[in-house]
């Protein structure tokens, strides 16, 4: 056999090394479809495809509305512990699922923070809300508020971050071939759960609080999304496209607006360093950290009370 046909054979061997365990991890996924969807809520069709959204409205309405922006791989569930609590108090609720999570649909295109940005102003624009909004961030969803009221300030009203990414001090970032389009999906895929184990697992498996999803729950909550088409990759994309680590000259124009914020943080956070908490208070002068103590990353499912006791005192005083 000449050294030629050798290494094409080799090429082959390997190339059916790498690519026979994704296949095996993909082949049995699906296309997430309306009847998956649960009986609450609604598909709004946006200009990358449908995404979910659930309005939660209260008895009596105090006229506010709060849309509420989740993180990196946590659908909308997270909210659940909080949601009572705020609708007891009039707020009308808006929540939804990220493209590409939950039961919103995985188009296929670049998951940065614009496009997040831009889909929250769909969404809004497609349910008609024309009074100023209440914005609730949760770890990603914290620079994904941020920069739509650097772009859109006249529609909010406040900002409440919970255990915010951006504020890092130190720039951060995927080695270089992990950037190479596929390496990071095939990672996810075939190494699973070793590769973003931080993004499915708690830090934390037990909470005392009467409001917080324990961790079986919160297991098959999570569970449910991974079999669809379109997860991983959604994950992926984020990783390679938006800047998760670094938001401080976005959040410095923010700043400036002067919109009413609070920041809500965990002191043993274990993915979003509580250092950022320091990096807040000094751009957002005016606003205010609420520190759970001994508190993880997991502080709007694990200690919600927490939680919705600083939003409630936050939110109601920005009622005049």
């Amino acid at each position: 056999m000449s050294p030629g046909f050798f290494l094409i054979g080799l090429i082959f061997v390997v190339a059916g090394c790498i690519y026979l365990p994704y296949w095996l991890k993909t082949k049995d996924l699906k296309k997430i479809r309306l009847k998956n969807l649960p009986s609450e809520g609604s598909w709004a069709k946006l200009s990358k495809g449908n995404i979910y959204y659930r309005w939660h409205e209260p008895k009596e309405k105090n006229g506010q509305t709060i849309v509420m922006v989740h993180g990196f791989s946590t659908p909308s569930f997270v909210w659940k512990g909080l949601l009572n609590g705020l609708l007891n108090q009039g707020y009308s609720i808006l929540v939804y699922d990220h493209y590409g999570r939950g039961f919103s649909e995985r188009p296929r295109t670049k998951y940065s923070l614009d496009f997040y940005v831009e889909t929250l102003k769909e969404l809004v624009s497609h349910q008609n809300i024309d009074e100023k909004i209440h914005l609730v961030g949760y770890s990603m969803g914290g620079p994904i508020i941020g920069g739509f009221a650097d772009k859109y300030s006249v529609q909010v009203k406040s900002l409440s971050f919970i255990a915010p990414a951006g504020f890092g001090k130190v720039q951060t970032s995927i080695p270089s071939f992990m950037k190479i389009p596929g390496v990071i999906e095939w990672a996810m895929h075939v190494l699973a759960d070793r590769f973003y184990g931080s993004a499915i697992s708690s830090e934390t498996t037990h909470s005392n609080d009467p409001l917080s999803i324990n961790e079986r729950e919160f297991q098959q909550l999570f569970s449910f999304q991974v079999q669809f088409k379109g997860f991983r990759e959604s994950l992926a994309s984020t990783m390679r496209n938006f800047n998760l680590f670094d938001a401080r000259e976005m959040f410095e124009k923010v700043a400036a607006k002067n919109i009413p914020s609070i920041a809500i943080w965990g002191d043993n956070d274990g993915i979003v360093s509580y250092k950022g908490a320091k990096t807040y208070s000094e751009i957002f002068q005016e606003g205010k950290v609420i520190t759970i103590k001994g508190g993880t990353h997991d502080i709007t499912y694990r200690q919600p009370s927490d939680v919705l006791e600083a939003i409630k005192i936050f939110l109601n005083s920005q009622m005049s």
